[in-house]
């Protein structure tokens, strides 16, 4: 293995019981499932994120969430990105390839001893204290029970293995592409390294 493209999602992105299909095989939350119905879990490698599918449905599930889905701006995403490029330094991993979406990040990084599970935890608390620390957390304002905010982020991520230069290369573009598909401006972090 050569690397790993790594995905993880902001809180509310896509639901356990999302209509186009999911990742997951039941919806813990007895709210959710009363109006989303059972989880949608796929097996396929492949994005459903344009399968046809109920868009009400989609929105109205997404409506019951206990706080507002996490959508980043663009002051909370750069934070995102420092902390990023703060426990790559930390943990010495490669990163290839980085874009913070206003709703979920894409990151490129090269082997490590960490498993994919361990090094998108840090990630995560990374990018979570970072916003912490410059006083931007997206779900400040619903703290739990102890006053701090919840988790940012929805719980696991999407991981692909990548076992080749080719396979490197074409998940280098996909991540540097993703901003401008999406209409925002291309992102360009410091701390990413060239292949």
């Amino acid at each position: 293995m050569l690397g790993q493209h790594l995905i993880f999602t902001g809180y509310g992105f896509w639901l356990p019981n999302d209509p186009r299909g999911s990742g997951s095989t039941e919806v813990r939350a007895q709210h959710l499932y009363e109006i989303g119905g059972p989880a949608t879990k796929v097996n396929t490698p492949r994005s459903v994120a344009h399968r046809p599918h109920d868009h009400a449905l989609r929105i109205a599930t997404k409506a019951a969430l206990k706080r507002p889905p996490v959508t980043l701006n663009g002051i909370q995403a750069r934070a995102v990105g420092r902390g990023i490029g703060a426990i790559s330094v930390k943990l010495a991993f490669g990163v290839y390839a980085c874009a913070v979406m206003p709703d979920h990040v894409h990151v490129v990084v090269g082997e490590h001893e960490l498993s994919a599970e361990d090094l998108v935890a840090a990630l995560k608390r990374a990018a979570t204290r970072e916003m912490n620390t410059e006083g931007i957390h997206p779900l400040a304002k619903y703290p739990r029970s102890n006053g701090r905010p919840p988790t940012p982020w929805a719980a696991g991520a999407w991981k692909v293995f990548l076992n080749s230069t080719e396979a490197m290369r074409r998940a280098i573009a996909y991540v540097e592409q993703n901003p401008t598909q999406a209409g925002l401006k291309r992102q360009r972090w410091s701390f990413v390294e060239r292949y």
